[in-house]
Parts: structure tokens; sequence; C-alpha cells
């Protein structure tokens, strides 16, 4: 089922139960997971993409290891808020990939957060070929922890 937003999101989600956070790339998807009481975002892995099916497996096995609740794909907008052909592709992915899980869906506005990862590893002096590695998976959790202060936010008011 894909939400609209975050509201929608909350209100299907048991009150427990860990969320993954989803950076899409054209090369690779970058994977974030929560605790179970869903405070902390934490990167976790990068999928390689090759195609569909195959990404959305190995996205639904993780999701099945870990007791994922609930997906958050990370929506790419441009600066000025409209959608472009790559937020087109990530509502693509997640309406193809309802047709494989029960799992709710719904979309972070993504914008800077591979920036803001790229700064956290700058500052933490890695590597460039380490920042290559994990960038995807730390710009997931980025677009997790956002997600999880917007549902804890919604979840106190």
């Amino acid at each position: 089922m894909i939400c609209a937003d975050m509201q929608d999101f909350a209100a299907v989600l048991p009150r427990t139960g860990a969320v993954a956070g989803l950076d899409l790339g054209t090369k690779t998807i970058g994977v974030a997971v929560s605790d179970g009481l869903r405070q902390v975002a934490t990167p976790l892995s990068v999928i390689r993409r090759t195609k569909f099916t195959v990404d959305a497996q190995a996205l639904l096995d993780i999701a099945t290891d870990r007791r994922l609740v609930g997906l958050v794909l990370g929506l790419p907008r441009n600066m000025d808020g409209s959608e472009g052909p790559r937020a087109q592709s990530t509502r693509a992915f997640a309406r193809n990939l309802e047709r494989l899980t029960a799992l709710p869906i719904t979309f972070w506005d993504e914008r800077l957060s591979t920036m803001a990862a790229e700064r956290a590893l700058l500052e933490a002096d890695t590597s460039r070929a380490r920042r290559a590695q994990v960038i995807d998976q730390v710009a997931a959790g980025y677009i997790l922890q956002g997600a999880l202060d917007r549902l804890r936010h919604l979840g106190a008011a």
C-alpha cells in the first residue's frame, strides 16, 4: 500500500517495529533501517541495481530478515519542489514494489540528503574510496531519520 503522506503512513504502522529508508539511485539502492521503536536510523547496506525483480527481492529479503513494518523511499524533488524524471522513476519503483509486498510504502523529500551525507563523511575524514562505497546508505540514513523525526512529531501531536 502506497501512503500519500506521513500521516497516512503513521496511521497504518503498528506501534512498534523497524522501518527502512531507501535512497534509490540509477546504479545503487542505499538502505538504512531503524530500531524497533523508530528512534534512530542506521545505514545498513548498498544494493547494486541490476533489474527490478532482482533489486526488489534483495529489498524484500532485508524486510523479512529485519522484520520491517514499512518502507520510506527518498523522493528526489527538484529544488523548486517540482518532480522530474527521477521522482517519476521512484514513484514507478514504488508502484511495482507495492505489487510484491503488503508493507506500507511512503515517500520522504530527499532534497540535499546526499549533500548532507557527503558533508558528514568529509567531516569524519572518510577517504574518497570509502565515501563512494557508503554514500548511498548514509544518504538513506538521512532520509529515514527525517521520516522518523516526522513520525515522532505526529505521534506527539
